[in-house]
């Protein structure tokens, strides 16, 4: 069931890095007139630099989890099976 599951994975993880990447683009435009620093910028402030990719990699970690447990779910609703596992092992 998993190997059904792959493209569907692959293709809302496009779309969610698509998403998330203009999410991040509107919230730094509240944040900062200027263009967010990266780290191919030699001036970049690393305060800046570090709040930007701060900032980055946390919508775009909740853009791709969020989307790709939606998928899931959906899979599972036309499937009957979920593709993944039940829960987090308990210790």
């Amino acid at each position: 069931m998993k190997v059904i599951f792959i493209p569907v994975s692959v293709v809302t993880g496009l779309i969610a890095g698509i998403a998330a990447r203009k999410a991040f683009e509107r919230v730094w435009a509240v944040v900062d007139e200027e263009e967010p620093p990266a780290p191919d910028h030699r001036e970049a402030p690393t305060l800046k630099l570090v709040a930007a990719l701060a900032l980055e990699g946390a919508i775009f970690r909740v853009a791709k989890g969020y989307a790709d447990h939606g998928a899931r779910r959906g899979f599972a609703a036309l499937t009957g099976r979920w593709p993944g596992e039940e829960g987090p092992e308990r210790a």
